[in-house]
């Protein structure tokens, strides 16, 4: 049985750029290990959140609410790989079983956060350039201009709000922290290794269309392959090493971002 790994202390290191390249490599392995398995639980993961999806309003914050549960139970498999253990279809669905609550609630905020972001959006909108992009109708080019501030500014909010998201099921589900803990800490990682992120974002960029090009296909791969590296990311970041077999539950301290060194998470007294 695959157990949760957790260290007496998390420590967010800066990593170098090439280290982007090694994440994908190193999740590769992963995902090498057992790639039908990976391939099924996708797919499996499909069936469900695909249907939800098309219920009118519900769907759309049914699945975003179960994202993170998913994601969850996804790195636990990626930890039972890393601990030399089967995959099973039984892990992607371990996030239904411990610390789901925190889980939801990552995935609460995240939504939250996207409609805000949203509501700021449309309403620094002209209405008519509302009204003709409801209707389905082009825009002219001078009113095209006119949104990109707009656009600008959603950019503007959008990337700290995936930041924070990033690793946040993983610490939740490994590290028992809390969803607006693991959010912060997550944020905290990616700001300071901010150029390998864009560097790793940039490449599954460039991979996504290449999958796209035979009819899809090639996302069966690629999805898959974008959970493993971000655990063989987490484990670059945070310096996770094997074994590390103890479960233990940690808290968050606070202290402030200072790059020169590293931001904690110790083990509550016991």
């Amino acid at each position: 049985m695959t157990e949760d790994i957790s260290n007496t202390s998390l420590h967010i290191r800066q990593v170098p750029a090439g280290n982007a390249w090694a994440w994908i490599s190193s999740g590769f392995q992963v995902f090498k290990a057992y790639p039908a398995m990976w391939i099924i639980l996708f797919v499996i993961y499909l069936a469900i959140v695909v249907p939800i999806s098309l219920i009118p309003v519900a769907g759309s914050i049914i699945t975003t609410l179960i994202a993170p549960v998913f994601a969850a139970g996804m790195m636990m498999g990626c930890l039972a790989v890393k601990q030399h253990q089967d995959l099973e279809i039984n892990h992607l669905f371990l996030g239904f079983k411990k610390n789901t609550a925190q889980l939801i609630a990552v995935g609460g905020i995240y939504m939250v956060s996207l409609l805000l972001v949203a509501v700021v959006v449309v309403t620094s909108l002209d209405k008519d350039i509302i009204n003709l992009m409801m209707k389905g109708q082009e825009l002219t080019p001078e009113q095209a201009t006119t949104i990109m501030p707009s656009l600008l500014m959603a950019m503007f909010f959008l990337i700290p709000i995936l930041m924070a998201y990033w690793f946040a099921p993983l610490l939740v589900r490994l590290h028992n922290l809390t969803a607006l803990q693991a959010m912060k800490l997550s944020f905290l990682a990616v700001l300071r290794n901010l150029i390998p992120v864009i560097l790793y974002v940039l490449i599954f960029l460039v991979l996504v269309i290449l999958a796209i090009i035979p009819f899809g296909l090639g996302l069966l791969v690629v999805v898959p392959l974008m959970m493993t590296s971000t655990y063989t990311s987490y484990l670059d970041i945070f310096n996770i090493t094997y074994p590390a077999i103890v479960e233990r539950s940690v808290s968050f301290q606070k202290s402030e971002f200072i790059p020169e060194n590293p931001v904690n998470i110790t083990p509550e007294d016991e």
